[in-house]
């Protein structure tokens, strides 16, 4: 059996594809975030997970190497790991890179995939979290910035980005996951086959093959 949270803790990557619609399920978000990581049992992991850390750290020295040569202070990883404790829940996350000049900032992710609305939308909630999480950023203005391997693909995100209809939009999904009421389930196989929550925690679990391609004669 699960052990419940005694306050719900929701990590950035959680919400971002729900936040552009890349994906719809909010009850994988609610459940990881109302119990322990470590008290369910989860899918196995058939990603390379060795050969994509290696790819991404590589890209991220690369991009910290650049930013330091133009005389830079950077901010790696661990240093910006952070938890911001709301009323209903805590959020957490961990930007790739950071970096300060007086009262303006810039975050950075590297990426190694394709690119996806859901990596801008990661980057505008740590926009909006950072300074109000880490007390050595308090007031600072942030910018953000997507870095892909293919550097003409990059995504440069203004501080504007982060505007009322985002927070509310980021709060109101917050408090769905965090509510004491299970979220919606959505099942499919496009979202079950990317979720480690096994069919004992979610029976509704959809795999792959339980639907069967369908035939017409109409075209």
């Amino acid at each position: 059996m699960p052990t419940r949270r005694d306050k719900p803790y929701i990590w950035v990557t959680w919400l971002t594809k729900l936040l552009v619609g890349e994906n719809s399920c909010e009850w994988a978000a609610w459940f990881r975030a109302q119990h322990f990581s470590d008290s369910y049992d989860k899918v196995p992991n058939p990603f390379d997970l060795v050969g994509w850390q290696m790819q991404h750290t590589e890209l991220l020295n690369q991009k910290r190497d650049e930013l330091e040569a133009e005389g830079r202070k950077v901010f790696i990883e661990n240093q910006n790991s952070f938890t911001l404790r709301g009323n209903t829940a805590t959020l957490g996350g961990k930007p790739d890179l950071i970096t300060v000049s007086g009262v303006q900032g810039l975050i950075l992710d590297v990426k190694t995939g394709k690119p996806a609305l859901s990596h801008s939308v990661q980057l505008m909630v740590y926009m909006y979290a950072i300074p109000r999480a880490l007390g050595q950023h308090q007031g600072i203005r942030f910018d953000g910035k997507v870095v892909y391997t293919d550097s003409s693909q990059n995504v440069d995100i203004p501080h504007t980005a982060v505007d009322d209809t985002f927070i509310r939009n980021l709060s109101d999904l917050i408090r769905r996951i965090s509510s004491e009421t299970p979220a919606r389930k959505v099942p499919s196989p496009q979202e079950c086959s990317f979720c480690n929550i096994t069919s004992a925690d979610c029976p509704e679990r959809v795999v792959e093959d339980v639907f069967e391609e369908g035939t017409t004669d109409d075209f």
